[in-house]
C-alpha cells in the first residue's frame, strides 16, 4: 500500500465535500449567509427554500458532485497501485463518508454545514448507481406526492437499504449491505429535528413549478 498518497486522497476527499455550495452561493450573489435564514442548514434544501429554484439546483448538483468525486479518488488509489481490488469498496465507503463528513463539518465554512442528503447520494452514486437509480424514482414520487423534501429523503434511504436484500440489487460485498442500514438509520437521525416538525404538521413544503403563486 502507497500510504503516503492513500492519506493523502483521504485527505482531499474530505476537502473536496467541505465545499460549502450554498454558503458561497448566498454570499456571492445574494449577500447573505444561508445559515441565518430558512432552517438554518447549509445544503441545497434550504437554498431551494431561501433563495429560489435555480441556486438551489445548482448547489445540489455540486453537492452530489462532490460526493461522487471524493469516493472516486478510491479508483484513483486502485489505478496507481496504492490498494488491492479487494479493497477498492473499503475506500470507496471511506471517501465517500469523509465527503459527508466535510459536508457537514466543513473546515471552511466554521464547521457549520448541512445534512450531507445529496453528498450521499453522489457518494452512493459512485458505488451502487443501479440501486440509486431507484431511490431516486422513489424520493421523486414521494416529494410530489407530499412535497417534503425530509420525508421523501428517509424513504429513498430507506429503500436503499430494503433494496438490496432482494437478489437483483444484492451486493457482492456484505459490507454494503450493512452500510445501507446504517446509512438509514443516519438519515433519520439527522432528520430527527424534522420529524418532529412533521408529527407536528409544521415541516415546509417545498412549491412546485405548476403552484400558482
Amino acid at each position: 500500500m502507497n500510504l503516503p498518497l492513500v492519506l493523502g486522497l483521504l485527505v482531499a476527499a474530505y476537502l473536496i465535500g467541505s465545499i460549502p455550495t450554498a454558503l458561497w452561493v448566498g454570499r456571492a450573489f445574494f449577500g447573505l449567509d444561508i445559515r441565518e435564514h430558512g432552517s438554518g442548514n447549509s445544503g441545497a434544501t434550504n437554498t431551494f427554500r431561501v433563495l429560489g429554484k435555480k441556486p438551489g439546483s445548482f448547489v445540489m448538483a455540486i453537492d452530489v458532485l462532490k460526493g461522487w468525486a471524493a469516493t472516486s479518488l478510491a479508483t484513483v488509489m486502485l489505478n496507481q497501485g496504492a490498494i488491492l481490488p479487494q479493497q477498492l469498496l473499503y475506500f470507496q465507503l471511506a471517501c465517500g463518508v469523509l465527503a459527508v463528513v466535510g459536508h457537514i463539518y466543513p473546515i471552511w465554512a466554521g464547521f457549520r454545514g448541512g445534512k450531507g442528503v445529496a453528498t450521499v447520494l453522489g457518494m452512493m452514486l459512485a458505488i451502487a448507481p443501479a440501486t440509486v437509480g431507484v431511490c431516486i424514482l422513489v424520493f421523486i414520487t414521494v416529494l410530489l406526492i407530499s412535497r417534503y423534501v425530509s420525508l421523501s429523503s428517509m424513504t429513498a434511504g430507506a429503500t436503499f437499504a430494503l433494496l438490496q436484500l432482494l437478489p437483483g440489487f444484492r451486493p457482492d460485498n456484505s459490507l454494503l449491505l450493512w452500510f445501507g442500514f446504517v446509512l438509514a438509520a443516519l438519515l433519520v437521525y439527522t432528520h430527527r429535528a424534522n420529524i418532529g416538525r412533521l408529527r407536528a404538521g409544521t415541516e415546509s413544503r417545498v412549491p412546485m413549478p405548476w403552484d400558482r403563486k
